[in-house]
């Protein structure tokens, strides 16, 4: 978790949406670049071969080459983040 900003310890329990251009969540407390990068970071290197794409200003993160939220959850909850569901853009 980055110093930028106190961030959420909420604990809400849903599931991300997959798409067919990837696993689309929300990260709520995901509030800048560094928050972005980190959490790009923490998937990419834990997960060889995975895309990330982190934006700060919607909150979304697609994740695509692997497919397994409770994996990436743990990943980005470990990183300091709150991930949630979020609606995949048509």
């Amino acid at each position: 978790m980055c110093s930028c900003q106190q961030h959420s310890n909420s604990t809400s329990e849903t599931v991300a949406t997959p798409s067919a251009s990837g696993l689309n969540f929300r990260v709520d407390d995901m509030t800048c670049g560094h928050c972005a990068g980190t959490i790009k970071k923490a998937i990419e290197t834990t997960l060889p071969g995975t895309t990330v794409d982190a934006d700060p200003a919607s909150k979304l993160v697609n994740v695509t080459g692997f497919g397994d939220y409770a994996a990436i959850k743990a990943i980005v909850t470990d990183a300091g983040y709150t991930p949630s569901a979020a609606p995949v853009a048509a």
